[in-house]
């Protein structure tokens, strides 16, 4: 079977270790799983990445910056996504269309009917069958990028930069996007501990894996 799962959140909301345990979950029931994420995926979305994240590119136009986030996800469709779904996977991606419609959009103030136009065209129409939104207040997902950083030993990246507001702005833009489509959305408190918000993930995928 194929199944199309975005998982989407704020900088620190946890959501690429959900990835990774759901993975793992879905692996242990024999079930063929390919992770990826956005930006990134394939060797020319990772040099895009680089671009996009790259803290010294501070000055980028928000119209760049949505530019670069469609040609990454167009190659990312059709060199990763659709293939892996082709062959009956469930593909689990960290961070997909909805992230340039809160990023881009509510929180750039890019018109979001542009956006999605332009995010159809990129997706080739094929959407995701379930969107997991890991919600938490802006605040503590700062605090928590922040300290994984600096455990890391690695810089903030362009985005985490930006202001509490525009990570503010972020998060309303995602519970927008999840209060207007519901059957597609799934909301997760983040907060919670990553094993106990696991099994909840758990959960609530298995009905689609009927």
């Amino acid at each position: 079977m194929s199944l199309f799962i975005t998982f989407e959140g704020i900088e620190g909301s946890g959501k690429s270790t959900q990835i990774q345990l759901l993975a793992q979950r879905l692996r242990d029931r024999n079930l063929l799983v390919t992770t990826t994420r956005e930006p990134g995926g394939c060797p020319l979305c990772d040099r895009i990445r680089d671009l996009l994240l790259n803290p010294d590119q501070q000055s980028m136009a928000p119209s760049a910056e949505l530019f670069l986030y469609l040609a990454s996800r167009a190659q990312h469709m059709a060199e990763v996504i659709l293939p892996a779904l082709g062959q009956g996977r469930i593909v689990l991606c960290d961070r997909f269309s909805d992230a340039t419609a809160a990023y881009q959009g509510f929180a750039r103030g890019i018109d979001p009917d542009f956006i999605e136009t332009l995010n159809r065209f990129a997706t080739s129409g094929r959407g995701p069958d379930l969107t997991l939104l890991f919600d938490l207040a802006a605040e503590d997902g700062l605090r928590r990028s922040r300290c994984r950083d600096r455990s890391a030993g690695v810089q903030a990246d362009r985005l985490e930069r930006e202001s509490l507001d525009f990570h503010r702005r972020v998060r309303e833009g995602y519970l927008h996007l999840a209060a207007a489509e519901p059957q597609r959305f799934r909301v997760f408190d983040a907060s919670l501990a990553p094993e106990k918000l696991s099994a909840v993930v758990e959960t609530a995928v298995l009905p689609f894996l009927q």
